[in-house]
């Protein structure tokens, strides 16, 4: 149906219009709705900092900080980045990753499969190399307001000094922008088992 037969069928007035950057792009082109919430994420790019609880190693204290699903494009590739350590000892993790989501991103479910690089230093043991694995995220709400993570990964894999990570995260945001969230993690390499609990303050840009 030609633009002017629609305006005068919505009784539009041209100052409406002019005024209205919505009505004008339907005016152009109808946009298909479900497709555009089908890929728009259901979840969004989140600034970490807290503090971290390491109870097999003294029950000692440390922090945390990172950064979860940097979105690269309209595409399901996400990067995030992590460190943590402990206040006084030789206990830390750094890694990086490369996340692809395999659903559109504004499904309510979503799986990533994950291939990444850890540096990992505790009391017991070093390990450095590369991690793969998955991780599933359970958007609650499409703001970022709610979500459930789970995630495993094997720091160099098939060697001796493979490391197994495992992760649960839950987030609940307390304003627009930031949430509160709680990590529990859990190492475990061949010679020893460790665990780390985090309280983290998130902020979505």
């Amino acid at each position: 149906m030609p633009t002017d037969a629609i305006d005068n069928e919505l009784n539009l007035s041209p100052e409406i219009i002019e005024g209205s950057p919505v009505l004008q792009r339907w005016r152009e082109e109808v946009p298909n709705v479900l497709e555009e919430i089908r890929h728009d994420p259901a979840f969004r790019t989140r600034v970490r900092l807290g503090y971290s609880h390491f109870p097999s190693t003294q029950d000692k204290g440390g922090f945390n900080v990172g950064v979860e699903d940097i979105f690269l494009g309209r595409t399901g590739l996400t990067l995030s980045t992590n460190y943590d350590r402990v206040f006084e000892g030789d206990r830390q993790t750094f890694g990086v990753d490369l996340n692809y989501y395999v659903l559109p991103l504004g499904s309510y479910i979503n799986v990533a499969p994950v291939v990444g690089y850890r540096n990992i230093t505790t009391d017991s043991y070093w390990t450095d190399g590369v991690a793969v694995g998955g991780k599933i995220i359970l958007p609650l709400s499409r703001t970022g307001a709610a979500d459930i993570t789970f995630s495993q990964l094997f720091v160099s894999p098939g060697s001796a000094d493979e490391v197994g990570i495992t992760t649960f995260s839950v987030g609940y945001a307390v304003t627009p922008d930031l949430r509160l969230a709680t990590d529990i993690q859990k190492q475990n390499s061949i010679g020893d088992k460790d665990s780390r609990v985090g309280f983290v303050l998130e902020w979505m840009p």
